[in-house]
């Protein structure tokens, strides 16, 4: 898996992309913290639970039915406290959980991730996994941790700051505004490009 840190700025840098308008800080606690829930299931190796079964580590947490309704559980409860419709925060949410799963998917080490239980349990990984795996709690301290933090740096969290920065960047020239509104087409004082109450016939010819 990439580090719970990676998964916390992937949720944030996320945030950015699809906010433009300042939110209170409930929403970027959750979209912080959503991200990170899944690897709460390394849990599962205390009380003796395999790596294989699918409560164990990258099993249901890791699925899209538990993203999905940790999203719309979050949802409903902080809808009105992160000022957003808890339709448009489900999707949200839903979307920066999910990609914990993808994110571990396109690891190179551990048993794959269950995205599609309890439908089915196999655990799926991409073809191209560029991402080092982390190791798990102590061991990532003593088995060059470092390495995966470059690794992730590399491919998680310069993707990931260079799309913030773009997005940031064009917002602030205000290109997206007449894309985004479906004016990028129309002239500045409507179809005829003349201030209102300006007689047609009295421009020059």
């Amino acid at each position: 898996m990439p580090t719970v840190m990676t998964h916390a700025v992937v949720g944030l840098g996320l945030g950015k992309v699809f906010t433009a308008r300042k939110l209170p800080w409930p929403f970027w606690i959750l979209t912080a913290v959503l991200p990170m829930v899944p690897d709460l299931d390394v849990l599962a190796f205390g009380v003796g639970i395999p790596y294989q079964s699918p409560f164990g580590h990258r099993g249901f947490t890791h699925s899209l039915c538990f993203a999905l309704v940790l999203s719309l559980t979050a949802a409903v409860l902080f809808s009105r406290r992160c000022r957003m419709p808890w339709t448009a925060l489900a999707g949200f949410f839903f979307l920066i959980t999910a990609a914990h799963g993808i994110l571990d998917a396109l690891t190179d080490g551990g048993r794959g991730v269950a995205l599609f239980w309890p439908f089915d349990s196999t655990r799926y990984f991409f073809p191209w996994r560029p991402i080092k795996v982390s190791p798990i709690g102590l061991k990532f301290f003593r088995e060059a941790g470092w390495k995966t933090l470059a690794s992730e740096f590399l491919w998680v969290w310069l993707p990931t700051g260079v799309l913030v920065g773009a997005v940031l960047l064009v917002r602030r020239v205000g290109v997206p505004l007449a894309l985004c509104t479906g004016q990028a087409g129309r002239l500045p004082y409507g179809d005829q490009g003349m201030p209102p109450g300006t007689n047609q016939s009295s421009q020059g010819g």
